[in-house]
């Protein structure tokens, strides 16, 4: 089959690989219809992580199940189903709680695994034409075959909307308060948009590419340049002083066009600054655990720079961590298929899998225009 392997930094190519196969009693194997490029993504095609070599990328997956293991009982030959981008059993104990994102089995000795990631287990990703699912009765979710939803929208139940949504759960956003959110990239706008569809009573997102706060302010949230004035400021003057009641990281430390590049961590000391005292920050960003440009990310002592002073002075509540879509997706997908949401409109681009090669280079030099690529392998 065809699928986009990684060789190197900036190196990725699509050539013939094994098909997959059943693997275990508990497999499913999926047909990709449509799969997408991440942000997080681009930490392994910049070179920010251990990655190895031969690896399938893609975690933001959807298709049709052709073969299932002999041990699954729900999901069916013929579904259309999305794929969560956290690898779980359903089984131990994170998982029986809710934790999908730190499952116990998928990736020993660490909690958590996904698809085409680097650390996060042996499983290939989707931007392929076929994929293996273990664990299919759990992982996989069945679709609807009619209704106004779009397998641009349902894909986005694999990570960003569920993702976004989550940075508004941990946030403890509730129906009428204002919600500041650090970045405007595909997971930003999505916690954005899972902000509005929660009931916020405003919703402030700050960024500085154009494109993405355009996008940002034709959903109903405020845009705030960060070219143009200090977002602190900004948001304090929208707050009558205050701050918000909640804020969201959705920029991840490795960002390479992080908005101040001088100090590492000024992304989460300008949401403390942002958000009012005993308010609560999430923080869904990508933090991978070794950076090999994290020496560039120091200050002349070496150490990182956060204003924790600030923080617990204000009595603020910061909670982190990848997304448990599991915990998220099902509520999502019935918004999609009620017409109550539509996360499509980040999509900014479709192409076939032969060009995700320049999807790869587009997206990461944030051309502007290219906010959310999908691939049709």
């Amino acid at each position: 089959m065809k699928a986009l392997v990684y060789h190197g930094p900036k190196d990725v190519r699509v050539e013939q690989v094994p098909d997959p196969a059943i693997e275990a009693p508990t497999d499913v194997l999926v047909k990709v219809t449509t799969t997408s490029i991440c942000g997080s993504d681009l930490h392994m095609y910049e070179g920010r992580t251990n990655i190895e070599p031969g690896l399938v990328l893609g975690h933001e997956n959807l298709g049709e199940v052709i073969e299932v293991g002999a041990a699954v009982e729900h999901v069916r030959v013929g579904d259309q189903v999305c794929v969560p981008f956290n690898v779980s059993c359903g089984y131990c104990k994170n998982c029986e709680r809710g934790l999908t994102a730190f499952c116990l089995t998928a990736n020993p000795p660490y909690a958590g695994a996904a698809f085409g990631f680097a650390g996060m287990g042996p499983y290939d990703g989707g931007q392929a034409e076929y994929m293996r699912v273990p664990h299919g009765d759990f992982m996989c979710l069945r679709l609807p075959r009619e209704g106004p939803g779009k397998e641009t929208d349902y894909v986005m139940c694999a990570d960003i909307f569920p993702t976004g949504y989550h940075a508004t759960e941990i946030a403890g956003l509730r129906p009428g308060e204002s919600v500041v959110i650090y970045g405007a990239g595909p997971v930003g706008l999505m916690a954005a948009y899972s902000a509005i569809i929660k009931g916020a009573g405003r919703v402030m997102v700050v960024d500085l590419h154009p494109d993405r706060l355009r996008l940002a302010e034709e959903i109903g949230a405020i845009p705030i340049d960060y070219s143009e004035a200090s977002p602190v400021e900004r948001v304090l003057d929208l707050t009558g002083g205050e701050g918000a009641d909640r804020g969201c990281e959705c920029v991840g430390f490795q960002a390479h066009d992080i908005a101040c590049v001088e100090r590492p961590n000024i992304t989460l000391n300008n949401l403390v600054a942002s958000v009012r005292p005993t308010g609560t920050i999430a923080v869904v960003g990508l933090f991978v655990r070794d950076d090999p440009h994290a020496a560039n990310r120091l200050d002349q002592r070496g150490e990182i720079v956060f204003n924790f002073g600030e923080f617990w002075f204000k009595g603020q509540a910061m909670a982190t961590g990848q997304c448990n879509v599991k915990a998220y997706n099902r509520h999502l997908r019935d918004l999609i298929a009620d017409d109550k949401a539509e996360p499509s409109f980040v999509v900014s681009q479709e192409l076939p899998l032969d060009d995700a090669p320049k999807g790869y280079q587009q997206f990461d030099v944030r051309k502007n225009g290219w906010t959310k690529v999908v691939l049709h392998p």
